[in-house]
């Protein structure tokens, strides 16, 4: 009788049509399965620290702790785990950052449905899975003087957070509801945001959020209205 067993897999992804699409491609493979779902970083660090699953597909934009926070709590309590990261997200920043923070591999929901396995299968086996364009990134960051300095590098993991969803048109109220925070707490990431990139307004923050492909101009152009810290 054969020993094999599956790799136990965590999806964690707030939205169940993705996670039941997710959960029919897994399945479709013989060597991996889905041994939990969670739509939050809680859920996900208590299925992790039970030892219910070998390998965490995560979504990088979750109600509570999640993205690169998230990521680190993740390695520091279980270095070994591997985490696969699925995001809507095809900007390279958001992949190094994951990377540095510890993920193993970063796939975009576009490209899930023909790249999914391959991907759960070379990061269960202890290898990177990125892409070529991430991988110049990465190298880039460790090239001092290699390129421009873009003043968003400043930013902490969870005001890069704060700034990426704002500039995607979310207000403060909107950022302090997805991210569990308060209002002054948000409006706070947002005041320091502002000072490190030397900016004055939210305006100007979609402005160089448009220019460096963070977001592009259709995602951008209904946050042009600035709000009250």
């Amino acid at each position: 009788m054969s020993t094999f067993a599956p790799t136990r897999i965590l999806v964690a992804d707030d939205h169940t049509l993705m996670r039941e699409g997710l959960r029919r491609i897994i399945e479709g493979a013989q060597d991996m399965r889905v041994a939990a779902e969670a739509t939050n970083g809680h859920e996900v660090l208590a299925h992790v620290r039970r030892g219910e699953v070998d390998l965490v597909l995560l979504d990088l934009s979750m109600p509570g702790k999640s993205g690169v926070p998230l990521i680190k709590q993740i390695k520091e309590e279980f270095p070994r785990l591997p985490v696969l990261v699925l995001t809507m997200h095809q900007e390279e920043q958001y992949a190094v950052r994951s990377i540095q923070a510890g993920a193993s591999g970063y796939l975009t929901k576009e490209s899930a449905g023909t790249e999914l396995v391959t991907a759960i299968r070379r990061v269960a086996s202890g290898r990177l899975f990125i892409s070529p364009e991430v991988a110049e990134q990465l190298a880039m960051n460790v090239m001092p003087g290699s390129h421009k300095e873009l003043s968003h590098k400043s930013l902490s993991d969870r005001e890069f957070e704060v700034f990426r969803l704002m500039v995607e048109g979310a207000s403060v109220t909107d950022v302090a509801d997805r991210l569990k925070l308060s209002a002054k707490t948000v409006s706070t990431h947002k005041a320091r945001i502002l000072q490190k990139m030397n900016m004055q307004s939210l305006a100007q923050l979609v402005r160089y959020a448009v220019e460096n492909g963070i977001i592009g101009d259709a995602e951008g152009s209904h946050a042009t209205q600035d709000e009250a810290p």
